[in-house]
């Protein structure tokens, strides 16, 4: 199905650029909606209010999924929200089922900012499993330089710097490319910068909407 991904603008793209076209899992065409539009009629549309990017890696990945447990919403009054490390985590001492549904949650947490992709080599098996179920790209683990280790959000490896976070999500979206995306409700970069991928609102991935904010 052709989409027309439209926001305030994509960041990195030329002035006056707010849109992008997938067709299935493949970004087609950046751009003016207006000339977008024009060049595929048939396409729908999918408007957001914010910045558009492509979507963010997370190099932390391996620490957050293989050496935190995240817990259920149903364990909240015994564990807490937030991720269980060291010595919580070793009290814990959670089996491979639980593993895996940590996982699982982690990695829906990482696609609520802005995440398709995680750098890593994953070595337990339910874990492992998890992130491949999940779709999420997986890249080496040299390939990115993380922030802090137990961190949701790729772009603190910027340092809350605005002229860092273009590069931290590799450029703007390009024709030919995998449409993974996301969209941040911010104004501009430096906003960006100071919220952090936590003012992430919807994440594309392989064309697909896989997170929506409510």
């Amino acid at each position: 199905m052709l989409t027309i991904h439209a926001a305030d603008a994509v960041l990195g793209a030329p002035d006056g650029a707010d849109a992008v076209a997938v067709d299935g899992g493949v970004v087609v065409a950046v751009g003016p909606y207006d000339e977008i539009a024009a060049a595929f009629p048939a396409a729908r549309p999918r408007r957001w209010s914010g910045l558009l990017t492509r979507g963010l890696v997370n190099p932390a990945a391996v620490r957050l999924l293989e050496e935190a447990y995240h817990p259920d919403p149903r364990e909240a009054d015994e564990l807490g929200t937030r991720p269980l490390t060291g010595e919580a985590l070793a009290a814990l001492a959670p089996d491979e089922a639980r593993w895996g549904a940590s996982a699982r949650r982690g990695l829906q947490r990482m696609l609520r900012h802005g995440t398709t992709a995680v750098a890593g080599t994953f070595t337990r098996p339910s874990v492992r499993t998890a992130v491949l179920r999940s779709g999420l790209r997986v890249l080496p683990p040299a390939a990115y330089t993380a922030g802090p280790p137990f961190s949701l959000d790729p772009l603190e490896a910027a340092g809350r710097e605005p002229g860092a976070v273009p590069a931290r999500t590799g450029g703007p979206p390009a024709a030919g490319e995998a449409a993974d995306l996301a969209v941040f409700g911010v104004r501009d970069v430096a906003e960006l910068a100071a919220r952090g991928a936590g003012s992430c609102v919807a994440t594309v991935l392989g064309g697909r909407l896989l997170f929506r904010a409510r």
